[in-house]
């Protein structure tokens, strides 16, 4: 019997250095241990540069057709309003539910509220499929498409389905790869944690972030293809490209440890990139040590008094009803909607049901700077009522702009203004990024990575300057980085793979 040997900061040091080569690699060679009935498919295409797999997307969103018309909401097939609380349901009783939820925030700028809710207590599993080919970790993603997507077709993990989905509650098809994941025990998993969605869109929802390694020859499907990590990193830049689910996932991968400086030593790098690539080794420092910075979050989490239930969704205030929808009298934050879909190449080719769609695009945004030569970004202890914990880390600024045009300065997001104003040469990611689009109608945020001088922005209550292997450290747990910030994180980390900005 073999012993494991010791990880190097929770995480095994063989991984992490497969990890930077996949990052540091985009050729797209077919891999000499693929099968050679599968050299000319898509999958394996002899390219090297990510432009081929933006033109396998556009094929994909040929063959992937999608039809999605708005209806209305007591129009929708296999839904139903309950006549006691008006809540939303499906009538099999799985998937989700439309419901309210009343909040009480004694400590917040709006003491309390109420509003409606996607309630999914059901945990799904987010999981992306890896195997080694020549040498080089690569990754199994999915163009799919969502009737949510701004765009149709995006890059999404090789499972991304509710329990509901893979419990064939829809009597559809069985979901491709699943059992890689269903019995992951049989494979070497590089990832495996319970995160969190949305916490003002949903309550308390989770999903299953997982990366399974696997050895054996894998059957390749249409609508699939293989990727280093490098050419992911490429297509983060492009707009409405790589879905949030795959963001998520990629943000919990093992990216940082101790002696991976030199495999990114690249010449010609900026100080930023220098900052960055030092600030993924644990080594390096930080300005405030694990111990604080776990203290610093159990605190909030202690005194943040907010308070959130589910009520009946006619119960809400300040929400109407009308043309078939629910939205706010004073048309900012979302509604809810219906839609009817019709797919090509889905488990089920025609479904009706509700959405969520924000009004206007968000700005989610990292101000990020050197302290000691170390990188380090600005997080904020968020609390949101549908997290299951109240508080969890966000990026510096996490909002939708439009909704707070009507407040006073002073009430708005704190650095907002600094990062919508940051000169261009300080932007370092800048990239217009889909939300989740199975649940969400054409959710869309602007994620930015802003430059700044540390010594120049005070830590003021709630902010913290972490760097990057600590947040590395605390992604390896459920409920202590939100999904906005794991989707930034990988961006951040994406920065690594490219000499200078990407913009």
């Amino acid at each position: 019997m073999n012993l494991v040997a010791p990880d190097v900061g929770g995480r095994s040091a063989p991984v992490q250095a497969r990890l930077a080569a996949s990052a540091l690699s985009r050729s797209h060679r077919r891999p000499s241990g693929a099968p050679a009935a599968a050299a000319g498919r898509a999958a394996h295409g002899a390219h090297t540069e990510p432009d081929v797999s933006v033109r396998w997307l556009a094929r994909s969103a040929g063959r992937l057709r999608m039809a999605v018309d708005r209806v209305a909401l007591d129009d929708l097939g296999g839904w139903s309003r309950d006549a006691t609380t008006g809540n939303l349901g499906h009538r099999s009783g799985g998937f989700f539910s439309v419901e309210g939820m009343a909040v009480e925030a004694a400590d917040g700028p709006v003491g309390s509220w109420s509003q409606p809710i996607i309630h999914q207590p059901e945990v799904g599993i987010l999981g992306i499929l890896a195997k080694e080919f020549d040498g080089v970790l690569r990754f199994l993603l999915q163009a799919k498409a969502e009737p949510g997507n701004h765009n149709g077709v995006q890059l999404s993990p090789t499972v991304q389905a509710t329990r509901s989905n893979y419990m064939r509650v829809h009597r559809g098809r069985p979901v491709p790869y699943l059992d890689y994941f269903r019995h992951a025990s049989r494979h070497r998993v590089l990832v495996d944690v319970r995160q969190s969605e949305q916490g003002s869109w949903f309550f308390r929802k989770r999903n299953r972030n997982m990366v399974v390694e696997v050895t054996e020859e894998v059957e390749m499907r249409d609508g699939f293809r293989w990727l280093t990590l490098g050419e992911i990193h490429a297509l983060l830049a492009r707009d409405d490209t790589v879905n949030m689910d795959t963001r998520t996932v990629l943000g919990c991968l093992p990216v940082t440890g101790t002696d991976l400086t030199p495999m990114f030593d690249v010449p010609g790098s900026d100080r930023f990139r220098t900052a960055l690539v030092r600030s993924c080794d644990p080594a390096a420092g930080a300005l405030h040590d694990a111990t604080g910075v776990l203290s610093w979050i159990t605190e909030a989490r202690t005194v943040t008094g907010i308070r959130a239930r589910l009520v009946p969704l006619d119960e809400v205030e300040g929400w109407r009803r009308t043309a078939g929808r629910i939205h706010h009298r004073s048309g900012r934050f979302f509604e809810v909607i219906g839609v009817r879909v019709q797919a090509a190449g889905r488990e089920v080719e025609r479904w009706d049901q509700p959405m969520i769609r924000p009004v206007g695009t968000g700005v989610i945004a990292f101000l990020a700077g050197s302290i000691g030569g170390v990188l380090h970004v600005l997080a904020r202890a968020s609390a949101q009522p549908g997290y299951a914990d109240v508080i969890e880390l966000a990026p510096t600024v996490q909002c939708t702009p439009g909704n707070h045009e009507h407040l006073p300065a002073a009430a708005r997001p704190r650095f907002l203004e600094e990062v919508l104003g940051a000169d261009e040469e300080r932007i370092r990611f800048d990239a217009v990024l889909s939300e989740e689009g199975g649940r969400f109608f054409h959710a869309r945020n602007r994620y930015v990575i802003v430059e700044v001088d540390p010594d120049a922005v005070a830590e003021p209550p709630g902010f913290r300057w972490l760097a990057p292997h600590q947040l590395g450290e605390l992604v390896r747990h459920g409920h202590y980085l939100n999904i906005e910030a794991r989707s930034l994180l990988a961006c951040l980390h994406s920065l690594k793979s490219t000499a200078g900005s990407v913009k």
